[in-house]
């Protein structure tokens, strides 16, 4: 039992070599997100776009929570050339962190009054190849280590994640004080260089493959290429939601409610957070040294923690607590809104807040990972991952409407 596990042992965790190589993985795949999302919207709103066409504009996150209509692709195509080379996972991971590449340097290429349209569809890029390369990381942590140390994995993921989201957050809002946007884009893309070495660097895990019931007495090799593609479907996207809900039942609804609103009133509200700092008056360098700096040791601190109460206690008790603890520390951003704005109280809310999504997130991936099956990670956590941001992101949409009708207090308040 988790309980019987001393202190010690559970912190030990962390010494193991795949756990700690999630670090890298973990940079890859969160330079991209905030780049698209909260970065964005700071870089929109100090050139005076209107927030409600911001809040449009987060509508670009949605392509991260329809990746499951990718992701059979992902896990059952080879790449030709590169897989061989590479093998499966390696090989979608450096052709999606290439793509992430040249979809920032248009990005930054592109003018903010002039072609707002053209940074929409480079952001779209971003994020389809950003999605797709979170679907092969997924698949690469649930396949490289046992159950147990999922949560570890988990906590060391959400550490490079969150050391990315400095580079991307922090780290643009000081270039873009001291050069400009533009500048700050073309540094981003070339930080993804950790990505592709580490890609390279990687060793391939083992893959289990599926020989069920839907395709066993089937000679393929006999078939006529449509019959061939009408199994290859079968297999490589049905199945995968036949056996979630073949070892699940009737939970497995209830399952994917938990999973659809787990995180939404986190994501909800992180649209508008960088224009509600700006607005506040604050600078951008006020906002790197506090809101990306300071609270990315706490985000690391609750994550870290998020992993070893894994390992303590178990999931289920621990994601009540994320849950909990996320809602009600976001309504102190209600209580920023009606306070006089200073350094202190915004370093404090921002620190509560992000110590519970930490906890929260570190926790929740070990959820998720718990629910796969190991002949169809990509395509199960992919669904998993994708119920957890989608309706928080149609939502997110709105949030400039919102704000700009009832005001920031009233937006928070709902977003909780």
């Amino acid at each position: 039992m988790a309980d019987n596990k001393s202190w010690r042992s559970a912190f030990s965790i962390y010494v193991q070599p795949r756990v700690r190589g999630m670090i890298f993985l973990g940079f890859s795949a969160g330079l991209p997100f905030l780049l698209v999302f909260s970065t964005l919207s700071a870089w929109l709103r100090d050139e005076g776009v209107e927030r409600s066409v911001i809040g449009f504009f987060s509508w670009i996150g949605v392509t991260y929570s329809i990746k499951v209509f990718w992701a059979p692709v992902v896990d059952r195509l080879s790449l030709p050339f590169l897989t061989k080379f590479l093998g499966k996972r390696r090989s979608w991971m450096l052709l999606a962190q290439l793509g992430i590449v040249v979809g920032l340097v248009g990005m930054g290429s592109s003018d903010s009054h002039s072609q707002l349209q053209q940074i929409a569809l480079f952001a779209v890029w971003v994020a389809f190849c950003s999605a797709t390369q979170d679907v092969v990381i997924d698949a690469y942590r649930i396949e490289s280590v046992n159950p147990e140390y999922q949560g570890a994995m988990a906590a060391t993921y959400v550490l490079g994640y969150r050391i990315a989201l400095l580079v991307a957050g922090a780290g643009a809002f000081y270039i873009a004080d001291y050069a400009s946007w533009k500048v700050a884009y073309f540094v981003m893309a070339t930080a993804m260089s950790v990505g592709l070495v580490t890609t390279l660097c990687l060793k391939e895990p083992d893959h289990k493959h599926f020989d069920g019931r839907l395709s066993e007495d089937v000679a393929v090799k006999r078939q006529n290429i449509w019959r061939r593609l009408s199994i290859s479907f079968v297999d490589a996207v049905l199945h995968p939601f036949v056996e979630f809900f073949g070892r699940n039942g009737k939970v497995g609804l209830l399952i994917l409610m938990l999973i659809a609103v787990y995180k939404m009133s986190d994501i909800t509200m992180g649209v508008m957070a960088n224009p509600f700092y700006l607005d506040l008056g604050f600078s951008k360098k006020d906002i790197a040294d506090i809101s990306k700096v300071f609270g990315f040791f706490m985000t690391i601190a609750g994550a870290a923690m998020g992993g070893v109460l894994v390992v303590r206690y178990g999931i289920m008790r621990s994601l009540l607590l994320g849950a909990v603890m996320v809602a009600a520390t976001n309504l102190l951003f209600a209580v920023l809104a009606v306070s006089d704005p200073n350094l202190l109280l915004l370093a404090g809310v921002i620190s509560a807040d992000n110590l519970s999504g930490g906890i929260a997130t570190s926790v929740f991936i070990a959820y998720l990972s718990g629910l796969t099956s190991t002949a169809h990670t990509a395509t199960q956590y992919a669904l998993f991952s994708s119920l957890m941001t989608l309706p928080a992101q149609l939502l997110g949409g709105f949030s400039g409407v919102v704000v700009d009708s009832y005001g920031y207090t009233v937006f928070f308040i709902y977003a909780s």
